[in-house]
């Protein structure tokens, strides 16, 4: 016998214009640029650039709307003059001199260049087609990591191209011949391979291609003595050849035919962080965010259909419906956009005033240990509102662009019971591995014994977490001859 029980559950909803405020906030500057002309695209109720001023903010008769099942509205609802000229919060009339678009590389597709290269090569309509698809296959570092008969079964079943795995490694030969060197290798020693192959026939050349030939894993765990013992060589050549390998790219991928990084994108500052005299001016970087309002035009179209008592007729309900719908749309759009501006802006406030001194210098021992938890507690914000606004947000300085993120850091106590951010720490040791000798690399223990002997009492285990986030292999893997 099944029993009915009657719970209580008190459950939190996000309405609709919380959830638009929380993904404006998450906006890069560019995001948020394409995102208002999608709005404006979207919705004839919103407009761009600042309405022509009027007593705006006059509220217009309400109406009797019973039929609608709407709730009371006026035209000065949605015409307030608050909201009328623009969401931006006053700038500087020179920021557009001031701020800058950082361009970090050049923007054509890596496999772009594999197909320009893959034109010139005198080859049948099949094969272009072929090496095209083998090219569509290539990873970001440049790598082909999958098998040629897959590649031949994906041929035979989408494209009813019928080609063997011989044909296609032939094809391939090809590609691999192109710019960058190494690029459509299976794995990294093919990679460096292609590379050497490349290069003229010194010795040096030779015994590397020979290293990497016979002794790669050998060489990936560093056994030096090991190596030069099974190739019959000396020291000293040796050296030689691991400094050719070392000059070569494990990733081509990454770099175009002039070295310049194809997957890399530009970057507008969010935020303008100027400091004259000690004294530090802030503001967002809005020059390309226009001035939004409510269409007049709207306001007035539903003010009509409400003050007409010959349109209270079900036919143009879902008329009144629709323009209310755009209004109330565009009004939330323009307040979410007061929103974040605001948000953006304490929160930076707060970020400046706690890294004051790294503002003044530009000096990284300056930064103050601070983590979410202190700008949270100082704006009156949710931990998770300062982590959405840390996050793809960067911020133009004196000294340079900066992440959001990067003022961020934990932080522990010397002996002397000063505070100090854990990337001073982090700079000890990179310092400290830097100065080391290379054919008896610093172990974990000895980096602790140093950071010890400063005033810095970390436990191994601390140590090694650190080294493993600056990308620092262990003492075995940076030995060098």
């Amino acid at each position: 016998m099944q029993k009915l029980q009657l719970q209580q559950k008190l459950q939190q909803r996000l309405t609709p214009q919380q959830i638009l405020q929380i993904k404006l906030l998450e906006y890069t500057s560019l995001e948020l640029e394409e995102k208002i002309l999608q709005e404006l695209e979207e919705n004839p109720a919103l407009e761009e650039g600042a309405e022509l001023t009027e007593n705006d903010s006059n509220s217009l008769d309400e109406f009797d709307n019973d039929n609608y099942g709407e709730e009371d509205f006026s035209l000065g609802d949605y015409l307030d003059e608050d909201d009328i000229p623009s969401y931006k919060l006053a700038e500087k009339q020179n920021q557009e001199d001031r701020s800058e678009t950082f361009y970090l590389g050049d923007r054509e597709s890596f496999h772009e260049e594999l197909v320009k290269q893959l034109h010139l090569r005198d080859l049948s309509e099949l094969e272009t087609k072929v090496g095209e698809y083998i090219i569509g296959n290539i990873d970001s570092d440049g790598y082909l990591r999958r098998e040629l008969n897959s590649i031949s079964d994906d041929l035979l079943f989408q494209a009813d191209i019928d080609i063997s795995v011989k044909d296609l490694k032939e094809i391939l030969n090809i590609i691999q011949d192109f710019d960058p060197a190494g690029v459509g290798a299976e794995n990294l020693r093919d990679c460096l391979l292609l590379q050497l192959n490349k290069k003229e026939e010194t010795p040096s050349i030779l015994l590397a291609i020979q290293l990497l030939t016979q002794t790669f894993e050998e060489f990936t765990k560093k056994h030096y003595d090991k190596i030069a013992n099974i190739l019959k060589t000396t020291e000293e050549e040796l050296k030689i050849a691991i400094h050719e390998i070392t000059l070569l790219n494990p990733k081509p991928g990454n770099s175009v035919s002039d070295g310049v990084r194809a997957d890399v994108y530009q970057i507008i500052p969010d935020f303008i962080v100027e400091t004259i005299d000690e004294e530090i001016f802030t503001s967002l970087n809005n020059k390309n965010i226009p001035s939004l309002h409510v269409s007049r035009n709207y306001a007035e179209m539903l003010q009509d259909y409400s003050s007409n008592q010959a349109n209270r007729n079900k036919e143009n309900k879902a008329a009144v419906q629709f323009v209310k719908q755009k209004l109330d749309s565009a009004k939330w759009f323009i307040d979410a956009l007061k929103q974040r501006q605001n948000t953006l802006t304490v929160t930076m406030e707060a970020i400046i005033d706690l890294q004051r001194g790294f503002f003044i210098t530009g000096d990284e021992s300056d930064l103050r240990p601070m983590i979410l938890k202190d700008i949270a507690e100082r704006t009156g914000l949710d931990i998770s509102t300062i982590s959405r606004v840390s996050n793809s947000k960067y911020v133009q300085t004196n000294y340079g662009v900066f992440a959001l993120k990067y003022f961020f850091t934990d932080g522990m106590q010397t002996d002397s019971g000063e505070e100090v951010s854990t990337r001073e720490i982090k700079n000890i040791l990179r310092e400290a591995i830097e100065a080391e000798e290379k054919r008896k690399p610093l172990t974990d223990e000895k980096l602790c014994e140093i950071l010890n002997e400063k005033g810095y009492p970390l436990a191994r285990r601390t140590v090694a977490k650190y080294r493993e986030a600056m990308g620092i292999p262990v003492a075995r893997l940076r030995k060098e001859i």
